[in-house]
């Protein structure tokens, strides 16, 4: 998956504008793609020269003029192509599990603090979650309600699967750093 369809795909919820569109990312997009903001402007004015987004100006009278951008026809065709596309196998990336790897063979104390970080962000994360998923749920009580009659349904279903992995990544921290410092407790006995 490239970088423009994502953006093509925050985009199908409406007009946005840049920093809108970053906001938009930080909350929902963030379960499954990330990107800098930095990125966000470039790939929407490459997106605009492809016709695949249109931007207009809007003038403000108290603050600097902000551009617009919605999907164009041609951005919802491209969108149609990716989504039949065969999707890629995910994989893990990060340099923590590295950091694991190594840590009976360059010292635990460090690694278990930032297992622990991560453990504090993943609770915060899956804060955000429960309050994004109870927000695009709104006044329906029942998930499956929502998740068989919901009129948006793809986003909370992205919001599902990023809320699992946070629950999951939570479990996997604090299970590993309780066990590098057991061990690094023992190694202390000896």
């Amino acid at each position: 998956m490239a970088l423009r369809h994502a953006v093509l795909a925050a985009l199908l919820d409406g007009e946005y504008s840049g920093y809108q569109l970053a906001k938009a990312f930080d909350i929902g997009v963030a379960n499954f793609w990330h990107a800098l903001p930095q990125q966000l402007y470039a790939e929407l004015a490459k997106l605009e020269k492809e016709g695949l987004v249109s931007g207009r100006q809007v003038v403000q009278e108290t603050r600097p003029n902000k551009r617009l951008f919605r999907v164009t026809d041609a951005g919802r065709a491209e969108l149609e192509a990716f989504a039949e596309t065969a999707a890629k196998p995910s994989f893990i990336r990060d340099d923590l599990l590295v950091k694991v790897q190594v840590a009976d063979r360059v010292g635990t104390a460090s690694v278990i603090g930032q297992l622990e970080e991560r453990a504090s962000a993943a609770e915060a994360k899956i804060e955000l979650l429960g309050a994004l998923l109870r927000q695009l749920r709104g006044d329906v009580d029942e998930e499956e309600e929502f998740l068989l009659r919901g009129a948006r349904i793809g986003p909370y279903l992205t919001c599902l699967r990023g809320l699992a992995f946070e629950q999951e990544h939570l479990t996997w921290c604090l299970r590993i750093a309780g066990i590098l410092r057991e061990r690094q407790s023992n190694h202390a006995e000896r």
